[in-house]
């Protein structure tokens, strides 16, 4: 239920108050305003909860592929009128106790949100985020570094060779090689020919170089404008206590702009069109089986509340799950490996974008793959689906409404984000937070059987707007462009007078000196350790045996939402078996039960829970890195009325489940293959790290093996082997005895819910675990001790790099595990940042300390360099040890960590961590006293222990390149002794 007032808080004097409305379902109310002088708008989302949330949202609409909205949002961040040092944002990250602080560029707006439990750390953010966004120097130097600028090789020789520098330039270098970036990218360009969304609004890597300063500039004065802006903040702060600084520090000193910033509505394609493009394809391996095929329609307008949940309703039927009729035919179709990663709705622009589609597939197969999709599109608009199919995804969608999240962004965050896409558009907001309404109106229409046939009729296949890709994969595309950019630097270069070779030597002179300075930093606000609270609170919970079986109950504000929980302890594993592990918990809950196959269950599991699903959970012991505990959990969640079918639909998965159906298993395992491999080029800092830690502890090794790239190139093997029907049996053989030895160990439970109805739901189910909780004893989980040293160099579809290097060091009881925690941020913030991002240009790089394997680790992410990263990581450490320190870097080092530690979850999540934590001997004293440990570090604890456990011969290295890297890093590989190792 909501409800609509028209009294509203006071607003601040500058502020008209338009409306109010209260959403039950989410416990907010949502207050509208408009600023009297220049019209901006501000949504506050009233709450108690004391995580403030900011952002302010500008209409970004550009009209080519420069990059120009993604390198003002970097650029903005680098120093504004009030504040004018070189990086006021990452000093104040680590002069913060934010629990979120980030800058986004989307399709048609830039947003710039922060978060914070501390009032006096978010009053600090939120000066420092309006002067930023409102009053930002915009220094060319800071366009030059985070954008891009060409210098030579060798930056004080003109004679050297030019090459193109910038963090945008090379994030989007790292961007595009992946390829469902390259399938989401040249699809818009088809699906919108006219409008902005046939740009790439990160920048094309061949397209960044065309823009120019006065461009960004003009650029900024258009579209940074408080007319054009949108503010939403969230949380227990009073709407008019944030509008008294808006007002005071940024909207006074503006007059409303006449230029409305809009997306235009796109031109209505009159009939389908296919496209053929290519993708770089750099692997030592066949092309064979990898094309892409993709079909994209253009629907209705996302801001048109009706026409975006018709489209979820259409869209959730046909793919929700394997047994949904277009998901199904993807999964299982002989066209193509497994589905494509751009199945399903994209609701972030103006218009809606279904998509569906498969990869791993071949070119001359685009026929066969339209006419299969067309005729499972014509089924469902002949015979529509059941009304219990209907059903099911409405109760996910109620499911969706009433969750409170903030595992991954702040809750506040995920519903201003929710938000913000229709408040770009003109459009209600407040509506598409409050769905009940809504649902309660599609539940009526899903009464009348040919409500979804015309849906499906309507909206796809009389639809004229469709887009079909065919992605072909081309192993000489990435030499041709990196040919036409050595080409084109070499005109640059020739074109130059001696001016201009001094003028480019003067920019990587000018622009070194400014990363070198040392800014004022006193003038930016602050919080200190003073203002960090002495405690952290701790969870309640019941621990009680309920007929006989171990429970764990937390009493949380879940708005009615049940999360049970079943946990064993790993027995002793074969290697084999361990292994699998991954992929036996994916494939666990996709199977069928008993009498039913995996479609029944499928449809089972949409009409009973929001999700269920099985992990595995290992960490190296607090006290000893070489020995590992570990935990198979079963985990769901479902509205309160279905807990009990949750419980039983549990039990069912662990004690019913066939693993017969070896064709699914097939797919399964294709798909989480395919999942894998697109991971990579966005992952490759943790697999760099993963395979530099390899040889620090077991479970280290063990992450390397099952997920790490030695894991991605054992998959990639598994799943060809499975082509094999006999490797088929046996495999299936294998995940059942793996199955078999798991729920074989004693286990336990955990409940989540309300407080007043989490004992009630215990005792509920614990009906259905009759014979679950008590078992003979059993081998107990062990692992090989180890600690070497290795060194590789992984070759991948990739053009940028990623960095690692590791240190054996101590677990986490360890005295000294506090002061490596904290060297980190220390060294991140004092020299990396500076090193790896600002001079060497990669997107990041930083370092950190892992007690659960003992391991402290160097990265770089998409990073343009490997040899000089490398020995900025080296140099990092002399720095740390040769150069005089204050004491302020280290307090904001330990700033960092604390905020971290401190970081709130959902109230579910919160529980679960809790729970978790206890099952591995990290009770709540234990996190408290290691929390103290961090406050107590000093300068002398950071020296020591460098001295102590990062030295050069005990290091471990891994690198992420591509194969035209080998011969640049001969030398390198030699004086390392690293290894060439293809994926």
């Amino acid at each position: 239920m909501s409800n609509s007032d028209t009294s509203l808080r006071s607003a601040h004097p500058a502020f008209e108050a338009v409306r109010q409305q209260t959403i039950d379902s989410l416990n907010i109310r949502v207050e509208h305003y408009e600023h009297k002088k220049t019209g901006a708008v501000h949504y506050h989302l009233a709450s108690d909860n004391a995580e403030n949330v900011f952002l302010v949202a500008l209409r970004t609409v550009p009209h080519d592929s420069t990059g120009v909205a993604h390198i003002l949002e970097h650029t903005a961040l680098c120093g504004s009128e009030h504040f004018p040092v070189r990086d006021p944002f990452f000093m104040m990250l680590r002069r913060s106790l934010n629990t979120f602080m980030n800058a986004f560029t989307s399709s048609d707006w830039t947003a710039y949100p922060f978060a914070s439990q501390n009032r006096k750390d978010f009053n600090n953010l939120l000066q420092v985020y309006l002067d930023a966004v409102f009053f930002s120097r915009l220094d060319p130097l800071d366009f030059a570094q985070e954008g891009h600028r060409v210098e030579f090789s060798e930056p004080e020789n003109p004679n050297s060779d030019l090459v193109f520098k910038g963090v945008v330039f090379n994030e989007m270098k790292g961007a595009m090689s992946s390829i469902s970036s390259t399938l989401w990218s040249t699809l818009c360009e088809h699906i919108f020919p006219t409008s902005t969304y046939h740009y790439n609004s990160g920048g094309d890597p061949q397209r960044i170089p065309d823009l120019t300063y006065t461009q960004l500039q003009a650029f900024y004065r258009s579209h940074y404008h408080p007319t054009n802006a949108i503010f939403m903040t969230f949380g227990d702060i009073e709407a008019s206590a944030h509008q008294s600084v808006f007002e005071e520090k940024a909207l006074r000193h503006f007059e409303s702009l006449s230029e409305k910033i809009q997306v235009q509505p796109e031109q209505r394609l009159t009939q389908p069109k296919r496209v053929q493009s290519a993708y770089c394809f750099d692997e030592n391996d066949t092309t064979d089986h990898k094309t892409h095929l993709v079909i994209g329609w253009m629907l209705g307008e996302s801001s048109d509340l009706k026409q975006l949940l018709e489209a979820q309703l259409l869209s959730s039927v046909l793919l929700d799950n394997g047994a949904s009729p277009l998901q199904h035919a993807l999964e299982t179709t002989e066209l193509g490996r497994a589905p494509s990663p751009l199945c399903g709705l994209e609701d972030s622009m103006r218009e809606l974008v279904f998509c569906c589609g498969v990869e791993g597939s071949e070119s001359e197969h685009v026929d066969a793959f339209e006419d299969m999709v067309l005729a499972v599109l014509e089924r469902v608009a002949r015979e529509g689906v059941s009304q219990q199919r209907l059903e099911a995804v409405l109760h996910q969608l109620e499911l969706h409404q009433r969750e409170v999240t903030g595992d991954g962004y702040p809750f506040g965050l995920q519903l201003i984000l929710q938000a913000l896409g229709c408040a770009t558009h003109y459009s209600d907001p407040i509506a598409v937070l409050d769905l009940e309404p809504v649902i309660a109106e599609l539940q009526q229409k899903i009464q009348d059987p040919d409500y979804i046939r015309q849906l499906a009729g309507r909206l796809l296949l009389d639809n004229p707007h469709r887009v079909t890709l065919v992605m072909t994969p081309d192993t000489e595309l990435s030499a041709r462009r990196m040919a036409q950019e050595t080409a084109r630097l070499a005109d640059i270069k020739a074109g130059m007078n001696e001016a201009q070779r001094s003028a480019t030597v003067q920019l990587a002179t000018d622009l070194s000196a400014r990363q070198a300075q040392v800014d004022d930093d006193s003038i930016l606000p602050k919080v200190e350790l003073s203002d960090v609270p002495a405690t952290l609170p701790e969870p309640t919970f019941k621990q009680t045996e309920v007929h006989g079986m171990p429970f764990t109950t937390y009493g949380q504000g879940t708005n009615g939402i049940v999360y049970q929980q079943c946990t064993a302890p790993l027995p002793a594993l074969s290697e084999e078996h361990m292994q699998i592990l991954p992929l036996y918990t994916n494939i666990l809950t996709d199977m069928g039960l008993g009498k039913h196959s995996y479609m029944d269950v499928q449809e089972r599991q949409a009409a009973t829970v929001g999700s269920i699903a099985g992990f595995v959970s290992m960490r190296g012991h607090a006290d000893d890195e070489q020995h590992v505990n570990g935990n198979f959990t079963l985990s769901s969640k479902a509205l309160l009325r279905n807990a009990h079918e949750q419980a039983q639909l549990m039990s069912d998965t662990l004690h019913q489940v066939k693993f017969s159906e070896t064709t699914r298993i097939r797919d399964l395992v294709n798909q989480q293959r395919a999942r894998r491999d697109q991971s990579i080029t966005g992952n490759g800092h943790s697999l760099a790290m993963t395979a530099a830690c390899a040889g620090m502890s077991p479970l280290a090794m063990l992450h390397h093996r099952q997920s790490g790239l030695a894991g991605i190139r054992q998959l990639r093997i598994l799943d060809d082997s499975l082509a094999d029907d006999k490797r088929l049996e046996a495999f299936a053989l294998e995940v059942k005895g793996l199955h078999e030895s798991i729920i074989s160990t004693p286990m336990q439970f955990l409940v989540i819910a309300e407080d007043d109805k989490v004992s009630e739901v215990a005792r509920d189910i614990s009906t259905l675990w009759p014979e679950v909780a008590r078992g003979p004893e059993y081998p107990r989980l062990q692992m090989s001790r180890i600690r070497e040293q290795r060194g590789e160099i992984w070759l991948t579809n990739t053009q940028v790099n990623f960095c690692a290097r590791a240190y054996p060091t101590v677990a986490e009881r360890h005295p000294d595990a506090a002061a490596l925690t904290v060297l980190g941020g220390f060294l991140r913030n004092g020299f990396l940042h500076r090193a790896i991002r600002e001079q060497g240009g990669a997107y990041g790089g930083g370092a950190s300390h892992d007690s659960g394997i003992a391991a402290f680790r160097f990265y770089s992410y998409r990073d343009p360099r490997i040899v000089e990263t490398l020995q900025d990581f080296d140099a990092s450490l002399a720095w740390l040890l040769d150069t005089p320190h204050d004491n302020q870097s280290l307090e904001e080092a330990i700033l960092g960590v604390i905020g971290s530690m401190d970081k709130p979850s959902s109230p579910a999540g919160e529980a679960k961590q809790h729970f978790h934590n206890r099952l591995f001997g990290r009770n709540h004293e234990t996190r408290q006293r290691f929390r103290e440990n961090i406050l107590n570090v000093t300068l002398d604890d950071l020296r020591r222990v460098t001295e102590t456990y990062l030295r050069p011969d005990h290091a471990s290295t891994a690198v992420v390149t591509n194969s035209g890297q080998l011969d640049a890093t001969t030398s390198i590989r030699e004086a390392l002794n690293l290894t060439v190792q293809q994926l």
